[in-house]
């Protein structure tokens, strides 16, 4: 049912936003020789291909995601959703949504995989440097395994005027399996070469380790 209500006030306000005057529709697509999700490959270390578009009017957005996984069960394919407002004040910038996580065909025999997050971030720049944190929560997370948080903190600093570096840090916090908690990280350069973006990193934690390399291009907007 959460799920469900969810979709619905996402499609209402993409429904919204189509109708806006000053609305602006993007989108991305994406080839990467892992997905890494949270620091942890959701690919099984092969090639993803992904992509999504969004819709923005003023500070409300909603959009849509998607890319192909390997978990070993059969489930080939994440579909996310999601929608969010993005207010400023005082040099700050804030971004409070949620997000449905979908694995359409997947098996649930261990439980369903589908998960909802609602989040809140906060960024920041100065000059070349800029700063963010974001904290999510699920009410049940991935194969129905309850409450679980997720806090993040980023930071980039723009090297050249096309060339910039990277660092995040994760921590998973899950509330009745206290025993699963773990942290992730990763580092990285990007640059905008040939008309396309390139971005790689190196990510960490205590399930999974590796390189990552993609490209991508993004249009409209």
């Amino acid at each position: 049912m959460f799920k469900l209500k969810l979709f619905a006030a996402g499609a209402l306000c993409l429904a919204g936003l189509q109708t806006a005057s000053a609305q602006e529709v993007s989108g991305n697509i994406t080839l990467a020789t892992d997905y890494v999700f949270r620091g942890v490959s959701q690919t099984d270390h092969g090639t993803a291909i992904q992509g999504g578009f969004d819709v923005g009017s003023d500070s409300v957005y909603a959009g849509a995601w998607g890319t192909n996984v390997d978990f070993g069960d059969g489930t080939n394919t994440e579909l996310d959703f999601y929608a969010g407002y993005t207010p400023s004040a005082g040099g700050f910038d804030f971004d409070f949504g949620g997000i449905l996580y979908a694995y359409p065909g997947s098996p649930d025999t261990a439980g369903e995989q589908d998960f909802l997050e609602a989040f809140a971030g906060i960024s920041r720049g100065y000059g070349s440097f800029d700063w963010d944190a974001k904290l999510s929560w699920s009410p049940d997370f991935y194969l129905e395994s309850g409450p679980a948080w997720y806090a993040e903190f980023g930071a980039s600093y723009q090297l050249a005027e096309n060339f910039a570096v990277d660092a995040h840090l994760g921590l998973s916090r899950f509330d009745d399996l206290p025993g699963d908690d773990y942290e992730d990280y990763q580092i990285g350069a990007s640059t905008t070469q040939f008309g396309v973006d390139w971005d790689l990193r190196w990510y960490d934690s205590q399930l999974d380790e590796g390189f990552v390399l993609s490209v991508s291009q993004s249009f409209g907007g």
